[in-house]
């Protein structure tokens, strides 16, 4: 069914192509994204060495974009992944367990799910240290409650049905069941949920960095759009490109996303 989707092939062909020209575009197209190297604010295609113009301080438009695409892309999966972790961790004990386990378990989630999660991240990040680690720390540890529920979910469906009953029965452990009988089980919805929370994740950083809450010395998609915002009035495509970078990134994760959700939905697959 995924192969049979042409908007999800066509999300495929999107990011990789992203990610292609990420990883191996400055091997063909050289330049510090920190130096300046013309002056402020020239526009696109009016210099041939530099085809998208610079940003206010002269900068090279495409070699921040080849440069900070590979921070942004990482912070992006390893916040998705520190979502995850967090979230299947509270919602399959919660779902498995029940009783006071799940209760307590909710309500921790409901309380980090209460927070504003911008507000929550930038006071994170700022205790912290603005690093791409914390940053993408600062991101999962808000972004999981919604996980956690979804795994929750899952586990209450399936904890009670005749193969979990089945091992149960022939003495396997609590930890087996949970890791190896339910989880296995219930990972289709969960891996949608991790395409598309790594779209949400980009977002969350580009907003940070656009709120100067980035790592200064690593340039990535957000920093070149909070850097460039005071002048966006005079000079719209230091703003522009990197914001066009962000929306097809997430607009590829998201075709991804759904793709995996029509293949994973058995209905659709009986259709």
């Amino acid at each position: 069914m995924f192969r049979r989707n042409i908007p999800a092939l066509f999300g495929v062909v999107l990011l990789t192509l992203i990610i292609g020209a990420t990883l191996y575009g400055t091997f063909f197209y050289s330049g510090d994204p920190f130096d300046i190297v013309w002056a402020p604010h020239e526009p696109p295609g009016v210099t041939p060495e530099f085809p998208l113009g610079t940003d206010y301080l002269g900068r090279d438009i495409i070699a921040g974009m080849l440069t900070g695409g590979g921070p942004t892309l990482a912070v992006g999966a390893v916040a998705a992944a520190i979502t995850m972790v967090i979230g299947i961790a509270m919602g399959a004990l919660a779902g498995y367990y029940g009783g006071w386990v799940d209760n307590l378990l909710m309500r921790v989630t409901e309380f980090f799910q209460v927070l504003p999660a911008l507000l929550f991240a930038m006071v994170l990040v700022t205790l912290l240290s603005p690093t791409l680690f914390t940053i993408a720390f600062a991101i999962g540890v808000v972004s999981w409650p919604q996980t956690a529920r979804l795994t929750r979910a899952e586990f209450l469906k399936i904890k009670n049905l005749e193969y979990v009953t089945a091992a149960r029965a022939i003495g396997a452990r609590d930890k087996r069941i949970i890791w190896t009988v339910i989880l296995p089980n219930a990972l289709p919805p969960l891996i949608v949920s991790a395409t598309l929370t790594v779209g949400v994740a980009i977002l969350f950083e580009a907003g940070l960095s656009f709120l100067g809450l980035g790592d200064p010395n690593v340039m990535s998609w957000g920093l070149m759009i909070g850097a460039n915002r005071e002048y966006i009035l005079d000079a719209w495509w230091p703003v522009t490109f990197p914001g066009l970078a962000i929306f097809f990134t997430v607009f590829a994760v998201s075709l991804i996303g759904d793709g995996l959700n029509d293949a994973f939905n058995p209905k659709l697959r009986e259709r």
